[in-house]
């Protein structure tokens, strides 16, 4: 009797869990069908993903200070930066500049972006090579750091163009090294939460990498302060869809990190 107790408890334990199982994949693929698609074809990600109206190009700069030479550094690239994003002759800008409050310390970050992709970026190296002004600063600049590393990136057709906006701000760089082969994925949930994010004006822009490190993306938000940004990140998840969201693409990342960031006397974005 008891072998026969047995075996009935397991046939019933594997019929719930077939259930189960069956009724989550049912509910996923009912659900996936509200989640905007990028069409599979045989294409790269970046023709999937990326604006079609333009052909922006952005470069996001990481550099490493040594502390004591932060505030050398800081000025120095007020004295320059500037310069070559108010120059037409130069096809860049100057997106926003900004030092690292929270996260890696000693830090700042540069986002300039090419109208007219990889020959505008081309035209832009070309010419600052022959810029006094520039290859002094550089070298001045090579003394102040420790280490330095940039990405040349997209931005994501559904996330607004980043636009100079009137502070004070404190913004975060959100960075998500995603697994190999999932960024369509990414795209497709993303295309779907940035209409919950919008609410609050908090979305700045959304890229993702062509050159450096591969699989990653940077998402830009910005807030008044930290309380705003608590508060704003807690309203989210009072609105229908966000959780879904968050519970489909977790999975997709390998590490994230955030930082909080403070922007320079002469960044675009306040």
């Amino acid at each position: 009797i008891a072998n026969i107790v047995g075996q009935l408890f397991c046939w019933c334990w594997c019929l719930i869990a077939a259930l189960s199982l069956s009724a989550f994949r049912e509910d996923s693929w009912f659900k996936s069908l509200f989640v905007r698609k990028v069409d599979p074809r045989k294409d790269a990600h970046s023709h999937l993903l990326a604006k079609k109206e333009d052909n922006n190009l952005y470069k996001i700069q990481f550099h490493n200070v040594k502390p004591e030479c932060l505030d050398a550094y800081n000025k120095l690239c007020e004295d320059v930066l500037p310069s070559i994003h108010a120059d037409s002759e130069y096809p860049c800008e100057l997106v926003g500049t900004w030092n690292t409050w929270y996260g890696e310390q000693d830090q700042a970050v540069h986002l300039w972006r090419y109208r007219g992709g990889y020959p505008a970026l081309t035209e832009v190296m070309n010419k600052l090579r022959q810029n006094k002004a520039f290859m002094d600063y550089r070298n001045e600049r090579g003394k102040m750091l420790l280490s330095r590393r940039n990405q040349l990136l997209r931005e994501f057709s559904f996330w607004n163009e980043p636009v100079p906006r009137p502070g004070p701000n404190i913004y975060e760089l959100r960075s998500y090294q995603l697994r190999p082969g999932t960024m369509i994925e990414w795209g497709n949930y993303w295309a779907r939460a940035i209409e919950i994010r919008q609410q609050n004006h908090e979305a700045v822009g959304g890229f993702f990498s062509q050159i450096g490190n591969l699989y990653t993306v940077h998402h830009l938000w910005a807030y008044k302060d930290l309380q705003s940004r608590e508060d704003t990140r807690n309203a989210a998840w009072q609105r229908e869809g966000w959780d879904e969201v968050v519970y489909y693409t977790v999975p997709l990342i390998q590490h994230m990190e955030s930082r909080i960031m403070i922007p320079m006397k002469t960044s675009p974005l306040k």
